[in-house]
């Protein structure tokens, strides 16, 4: 566990002296995406990748929802490394790359709701048109949105109720998986066509 979980203070002095060695400071940053606490956490991580993945894959094919997905992770333990230099706690779970997929499935799914509902997004993603970045950045319902879970994230380090860190959630990551989601997801996504096209007949 300790060998594949992402872990700052690995790039620090001593920090080949850590399970995994070397070798860890270059798969780490990948391999902390793979491990899970435990069941719940796995299962959580699970039902938030079924809820957000499932139009960004049918939108991107196979290769290109890895690669978002994986860049996703990356950009979140990048966020959690800066903001954590030095740090010897191990930092596991696909939490990063999950909020990447959140991030970027906003992009289509205020234009899918503008356009025909939810059902259009679940039945027919290709034809969603993607939201342009900068219309995204200034659009109030996405606002909320990131508004919302800043504060989530923020109530995790100050402590309150459930949102309480006492299991060591990963903000940073969160926070930085969602960020390169929202900005980065146009670069990833195909030109909506329609589902199906209509041959003309004379």
């Amino acid at each position: 566990m300790l060998a594949g979980a992402f872990i700052p203070g690995r790039y620090g002095p001593g920090g080949a002296d850590l399970p995994g060695g070397e070798l860890a400071l270059f798969t780490s940053p990948f391999t902390h995406m793979l491990l899970h606490g435990d069941w719940m956490h796995l299962a959580f991580n699970g039902a938030w990748l079924l809820a957000f993945g499932g139009a960004i894959a049918e939108r991107l094919g196979t290769l290109r929802f890895l690669v978002f997905f994986t860049l996703s992770g990356l950009a979140g333990a990048g966020v959690f490394y800066v903001a954590n230099p030095g740090l010897m706690q191990p930092m596991i779970g696909a939490s990063g790359a999950i909020f990447g997929l959140m991030g970027g499935v906003l992009r289509i799914l205020f234009p899918a709701v503008d356009s025909g509902g939810f059902r259009r997004l679940r039945e027919a993603p290709r034809s969603v048109p993607l939201m342009p970045l900068r219309a995204a950045l200034t659009d109030s319902r996405i606002l909320g949105v990131s508004a919302i879970l800043v504060v989530l994230n923020v109530l995790t380090v100050i402590g309150f109720g459930v949102a309480q860190n006492s299991a060591g959630i990963a903000w940073e990551a969160h926070l930085g998986g969602y960020l390169f989601g929202l900005i980065a997801y146009g670069i990833f996504d195909i030109s909506a066509r329609p589902e199906s096209v209509q041959p003309n007949v004379d």
